[in-house]
């Protein structure tokens, strides 16, 4: 009896050591809440308004804000290994509030905000070794910050943001002759800080916010015909008696076979675009959304997803797909910033 009842007291230690690692921050441990599981922390420093793209299964994130100071530091991570490695630093002036995409094998970074200007300059970053970078045409559109990129047949494209006004306008950048072209702009709303992402060979853009108003219109486009499409927007007259989810700005998306995926950002319809900061006049007042979405583009339909609570409570946040995961990470919750990675695994079943 005696030997029964120490197996069962340490037994009962090892539930209770095990449970409060899932419910509080266990650097050390793997911390899995459903099809969600923690991942190597970034390796630099905590940060929002970063851009974040994938070449040949390598995520490659930078730039973005401390708070403090704009940063220029770049990083790979390996899915594979759940290892981060430091590659050739960004070497245009270090910015928050950037695009980034990547095209035919090489990444491109350009526009934002140095805490003094907004920018247009873009570059070219090539992988190989350490990688290394080359300045390439610039944006030819207004310097901004705020505005969302996406990759469609080997092309890059840019769009809206705010460079003293809210823009539409939308521009593709062809790698293979080193051009941009403008093409139709967004059937929807001007907008800073919305989302993006791609599916089927289609682009889609959302979100956002428009002269302090949260923008709820999906659209949707097709680069064959160079034409948008209006989806159902995110309100109950056009989706009444359905889910999905609340209007928002700074969200993160990712896109995983055929679905796409949606997750935090804030409601707070108040930006301070005299500094590419969002919210920064009054940060305690920007909690962010804690809820994940999963979009089907064929239905045009929502649903939520479970588990995702810590991962998602984040804004300004970096998002990439590879393979069959999903990763969300960096951003911040108030005045709270992230230096956590997490998994979304569409493999393990259950949401």
């Amino acid at each position: 009896m005696t030997i029964l009842y120490k197996n069962m007291r340490l037994l009962t230690s090892l539930f209770l050591m095990l449970t409060m690692c899932v419910f509080t921050s266990c650097d050390s441990e793997e911390v899995l809440l459903g099809n969600w599981t923690r991942q190597s922390d970034f390796a630099g420093t905590a940060r929002t308004g970063a851009v974040a793209f994938t070449i040949d299964g390598r995520a490659y994130v930078g730039t973005g804000s401390d708070g403090t100071n704009r940063l220029n530091d770049f990083w790979q991570y390996n899915p594979e290994s759940n290892e981060w490695t430091r590659m050739a630093d960004f070497p245009g002036v270090a910015r928050s509030g950037a695009v980034g995409f990547a095209a035919n094998g090489k990444g491109y970074i350009g526009t934002g905000y140095d805490g003094t200007n907004n920018l247009n300059d873009f570059w070219e970053f090539d992988p190989a070794g350490q990688g290394t970078w080359t300045q390439i045409a610039d944006f030819p559109g207004t310097a901004r910050f705020g505005a969302v990129a996406m990759t469609l047949e080997n092309k890059g494209y840019v769009a809206a943001g705010y460079d003293g006004s809210y823009r539409k306008d939308f521009w593709q950048f062809d790698p293979a002759t080193g051009t941009w072209t403008e093409r139709t702009e967004l059937s929807g709303a001007r907008r800073v800080n919305g989302f993006a992402f791609t599916v089927n060979d289609k682009g889609y853009i959302g979100g956002g916010l428009n002269n302090g108003i949260l923008e709820t219109d999906l659209i949707e486009y097709t680069p064959a015909t160079d034409t948008w499409r209006n989806m159902r927007s995110l309100n109950s007259a056009e989706r009444p008696g359905t889910e999905y989810p609340t209007p928002r700005t700074n969200a993160t998306a990712f896109a995983i076979n055929n679905r796409a995926y949606l997750l935090g950002g804030t409601r707070v319809s108040r930006a301070d675009t005299q500094t590419g900061e969002p919210y920064s006049s009054n940060p305690t007042n920007a909690a962010a959304q804690s809820d994940a979405w999963e979009y089907n583009p064929a239905t045009d339909t929502w649903r939520t997803l479970s588990g995702a609570t810590r991962a998602a409570s984040r804004e300004s946040a970096i998002g990439f797909a590879i393979g069959d995961y999903g990763y969300i990470g960096l951003g911040r919750n108030g005045t709270t910033r992230s230096s956590e990675i997490w998994q979304y695994d569409v493999t393990r079943g259950g949401d």
